[in-house]
């Protein structure tokens, strides 16, 4: 009874031993490793374990590469893996540029996958041309008409620039630039609707493709349409500013001729106050003068015709003068 007690403790122990072993050994992908031609060893395949390296993410990229003829070994492929790369996307990548005959060898492939560009995309890309759409670029002719162009960029990556090279947004801009240029130093807006590709030439022209990672291919203008008439709206806008520049000084004159009429106003009524203030004086001193014997009464009296034949003349004059004509306000 003890025997058979020990025997099932083995068989156990046995048992719960391989499970862990086979957990921790990935036996199943060893073996496909090996079915493969790919030599790894289990004693590898636990340091990967210890390495924080699923080797899963190394042996199949592996497998793949030697079926496909690249010459790669297991402690690249994990050296790029611990560096934060995508193995599987840099293999499939390489076996891609092969079958193309692009050359792309693998540190450049790993280069180009650690700067966080896809390079699976990039190497596809290269084989088939991608067409990048521009937004709508509205540009002004010097007749004042505005254009509103879309254009249709060809492009193919360029492998050797990938790492360092600018991206799409630099070629979209740079197209835009091309049309706005071009569109502004046409004479009137009639010559780019006749000659819609005088922009393609003058894009392609300037190297638009410098310093990024696309070879431009081609620059094909999808749609060119008639805007507003900028130069007229500027010039109404213009006289509008002329016409309110001449209406407040005007207004400013107004106000200084009021005020200066104001002004003459104020002094006559002045002087008008002045003027009966003396008259006022006037009896006082001819009272004055009687009652110091300056002056006789028969001078008083005198002095008084005087008056009266100068009023009487004064009425003569102004009945003798031709009659105005009245304005009706």
């Amino acid at each position: 009874m003890d025997a058979l007690i020990a025997v099932v403790v083995i068989i156990v122990l046995i048992i719960v031993f391989l499970s862990i072993l086979f957990s921790f050994v990935p036996m199943g992908l060893w073996i496909s490793a090996l079915a493969s031609g790919v030599r790894v060893g289990i004693g590898q395949l636990v340091g990967m374990r210890f390495r924080r390296i699923q080797p899963r993410r190394i042996i199949e990229p592996l497998i793949k590469a030697t079926k496909a003829g690249l010459d790669l070994t297991l402690d690249k492929l994990e050296a790029h893996y611990m560096a934060g790369g995508n193995v599987d996307r840099v293999v499939n990548a390489l076996i891609a540029s092969q079958r193309a005959g692009i050359d792309l060898g693998f540190e450049r492939a790993c280069a180009i996958d650690l700067a966080g560009r896809d390079v699976l995309d990039a190497v596809q890309m290269s084989v088939r041309p991608k067409v990048i759409e521009t937004p709508v670029v509205a540009a002004i002719a010097k007749d004042g008409i505005e254009l509103k162009a879309k254009a249709r960029v060809t492009v193919r990556a360029n492998i050797g620039r990938l790492v360092g090279g600018a991206g799409e947004e630099t070629i979209i801009a740079r197209v835009g630039e091309g049309i706005v240029t071009t569109v502004g130093s046409s004479a009137t807006h009639k010559e780019v609707l006749e000659n819609p590709d005088l922009i393609s030439r003058t894009v392609l022209s300037k190297g638009l493709d410098a310093g990024t990672a696309f070879e431009i291919l081609s620059i094909d203008i999808a749609d060119v349409d008639v805007g507003r008439n900028i130069g007229a709206q500027l010039q109404m806008d213009q006289a509008e500013a002329d016409r309110r520049i001449a209406q407040a000084k005007a207004e400013e004159r107004r106000a200084m001729a009021v005020a200066q009429e104001q002004e003459m106003l104020a002094l006559k009524q002045e002087m008008h106050a002045r003027v009966v203030e003396a008259e006022a004086e006037i009896p006082k001193a001819m009272a004055e003068a009687l009652r110091n014997g300056n002056i006789g009464i028969m001078d008083y009296y005198n002095m008084q015709n005087i008056q009266s034949d100068t009023g009487m003349r004064n009425s003569i004059a102004s009945l003798n003068e031709p009659s105005k004509p009245v304005k009706n306000d």
